[in-house]
């Protein structure tokens, strides 16, 4: 069972740690510090030992950061986490703020000559470009330090994870890590580069075909690798994780060491021309590489782009994990159209019973992120997430959103439905009904090479625009394989994004619709970005979709006379195909549900 701070926490949680922080800056000289929620890593869920901003703050978000001063302190949060925050963080020790807008606004504030500490292993140096120059606007001074006060302070900090790193077989990979360390290795050199310093995770488990599970929610080990552009590498990992087969499966062209090498390491590195990504990997291996004499190359992480274009293999394991992953949710949706109907759980209860039929499929490894349930009201914070004191028990009358996924070792799901509760008003209808068109206008649509995700959102939204309406969150985020839920370098957003959709690349479709107050609705599927190919009648190939995902979408909920011919044939083709896919894996009685609930229109 993962280790983590337990999101019912008082707020007084995390106000209590704050003397004993300020007892360190006093020790360094320091006037505040920057506490980021990325680790050492910039993973986005963390083992409980680097949790810093949990510690520091109660809160549990997965995106946000902090600010400790010796007489005041902040913690920023996205939308997302609205309620969850002012549940977990006492607000008469700690500004809340937005995040990430209010970070430089906040340290643009701070006393003229204030000394600011950060710890380099934990920002970005893309990150802490920005941080600077607001500091610089204040006359404040951003530090490094060589002791995190927080790692300081924190007596009881959990011991690092140690979980064994595997051979993820190439059954499930679909090509060797002698393969792609030769590709990305070639790439290096072409760039002009002599090697690469990998510090994400997901490109270590993806070029080496591993596994781990230091990290929740995602099957990653924590480590560093030295990648050379002749494919021979070498992987830092603590010796309790190394299993006796994974020598072996790594080969003769790549050294197991531990990080107490690391430093070593780059130091040899004198003279080369080095890849390392100014976006991913934190500032102290860069003033690493430059100490010891080697020519920085700035650029992407080598590994990211090929690791989101899929191959075949990684493509057919993904039908499978979401055919698997749509019985669950089938049997899910049954029990919610059936028995929670009556009972009218809270959602709580409605978390467990989902994650409970992905237990029961027998393969899931993990969830692939914490599960979001929110009935009526909470289901127009977009990634609410059920805590004590605003669990709701779903209503007659309204909605019920709900948002989860599993891990799998042939694929990464995610998922996104919204129920009616009762019978659904006119207004519900026409909002879940204009998120739909949106929903169906993302996946068939067809565009030529070079189009990137920014410019197709607008096409999920036009139907909601139309109306006046919008929701402020993305369309679309890419999804690894048996990786991260969230992967990039490809995203579907109103942000621009130069990264164009490539074959393979799976991505997300979840427009949506939020009335403050009130309920929420979402619908999200992934689909697989598929070869370019003619157009009958046209000029150039054109890229599309296929959908990965396979669940009934709520027909109670849309209105038919909004929807164009074609969109209902959409509907009418796409349900017949959830009956196809998952109707053989269900029991008799979630069967003739399922039929009923994909009847055509």
């Amino acid at each position: 069972m993962r280790q983590t701070f337990d999101e019912t926490t008082d707020p007084s949680f995390g106000a209590k740690h704050l003397p004993r922080v300020r007892e360190q800056l006093k020790a360094q000289g320091l006037d505040g510090f920057l506490v980021p929620h990325e680790d050492e890593h910039q993973n986005e869920y963390l083992p409980a030992a680097n949790d810093r901003l949990a510690w520091v703050s109660g809160f549990t978000g997965s995106a946000g950061a902090g600010v400790v001063m010796t007489d005041r302190a902040a913690v920023f949060a996205d939308g997302r986490y609205t309620v969850q925050v002012r549940a977990q963080v006492d607000a008469n020790q700690f500004d809340i703020l937005s995040y990430p807008d209010d970070v430089p606004t906040y340290l643009a504030r701070a006393p003229k000559g204030a000394v600011i500490g950060y710890d380099p292993r934990l920002h970005s140096p893309d990150a802490l470009a920005g941080l600077r120059r607001a500091a610089n606007k204040a006359g404040a001074e951003l530090k490094p330090v060589e002791i995190n006060p927080v790692d300081a302070a924190w007596a009881e900090r959990p011991a690092q994870p140690q979980a064994p790193v595997v051979p993820h077989p190439d059954d499930y990979a679909g090509e060797t890590s002698a393969s792609k360390r030769a590709r990305v290795g070639q790439g290096l050199d072409d760039a002009g580069a002599d090697a690469a310093v990998l510090t994400a995770p997901s490109s270590i488990a993806w070029l080496f075909n591993v596994r781990g599970g230091d990290v929740i929610r995602t099957p990653l080990p924590l480590a560093q690798a030295i990648l050379k552009a002749d494919g021979s590498a070498r992987l830092f990992l603590e010796p309790a994780k190394v299993t006796d087969d994974l020598p072996s499966w790594l080969g003769n062209q790549v050294s197991l060491e531990t990080p107490d090498d690391l430093p070593g390491a780059i130091a040899d590195l004198k003279g080369h021309r080095v890849l390392i990504d100014p976006a991913q990997s934190s500032a102290w291996y860069f003033d690493q590489l430059e100490a010891a004499g080697a020519t920085v190359v700035r650029a992407a992480d080598p590994c990211a782009l090929p690791r989101a274009t899929k191959n075949a293999v990684e493509i057919e394991g993904s039908r499978q994990a979401h055919i698997r992953d749509g019985a669950a949710i089938a049997n899910f949706l049954h029990w919610v159209a059936t028995e929670a109907q009556q009972t009218l759980p809270d959602e709580r209860a409605i978390v467990e019973k989902l994650e409970g039929f992905r237990e029961a499929t027998g393969a899931l490894k993990d969830l692939s992120f914490d599960t979001i349930a929110g009935a009526g009201p909470n289901g127009a914070l977009p990634h609410y997430k059920p805590v004590t004191s605003t669990i709701r028990r779903i209503e007659s009358g309204s909605l019920l959103l709900v948002d989860g996924g599993g891990q799998y070792l042939d694929g990464t799901t995610d998922i996104t439905r919204t129920m009616a509760i009762g019978e659904p008003t006119v207004e519900q209808k026409d909002r879940f009904t204009r998120v739909l068109k949106g929903h169906i206008a993302m996946t068939v649509v067809r565009f030529p090479a070079g189009i990137t995700g920014h410019q197709l959102d607008a096409l999920a939204r036009l139907p909601l625009w139309m109306a006046g309406l919008d929701y402020d969150h993305g369309t679309g985020h890419g999804v690894g394989s048996y990786l991260g839920v969230h992967e990039g370098p490809q995203r579907i957003a109103k942000a621009v994004n130069t990264q164009p959709l490539l074959e393979g690349m799976i991505v997300s479709n979840e427009p949506g619709y939020y009335k403050p107050g009130h309920w929420g609705i979402r619908i999200e599927n992934l689909q697989v970005v598929t070869p370019a190919t003619p157009v009958e009648g046209g000029e150039r190939p054109m890229h599309g979709f296929e959908a990965l995902t396979f669940a009934p979408i709520d027909r109670r909920l849309i209105e038919v006379g909004l929807l164009t011919p074609d969109e209902r044939a959409y509907m009418d083709a796409y349900h017949a195909e959830v009956l196809d896919k998952i109707g053989p894996h269900v029991d008799d009685d979630v069967r003739a549900w399922l039929e009923a609930a994909c009847a055509p229109l």
